[in-house]
């Protein structure tokens, strides 16, 4: 049977500990290929923003991660 892990720190609210679930994705900047990824805990409803790189090799985020 697998061991099951806790998630890593990032996928926890800093506010209320809560779980950080996707709510979407937008341009940061299209010259650097970044994104904002914006989470949500389901707590207490505070929003997240992360800035990440564009990576090609993975199928589209939208395809991935439904609105």
């Amino acid at each position: 049977m697998r061991t099951l892990v806790q998630p890593p720190p990032s996928s926890h609210c800093d506010l209320c500990g809560g779980e950080l679930r996707f709510k979407k994705i937008e341009s940061a900047n299209r010259t650097l290929e970044l994104e904002d990824e914006i989470l949500v805990c389901v707590t207490c409803g505070r929003e997240r923003l992360y800035t990440v790189s564009h990576n090609h090799t993975v199928p589209n985020a939208k395809a991935t991660y439904p609105e």
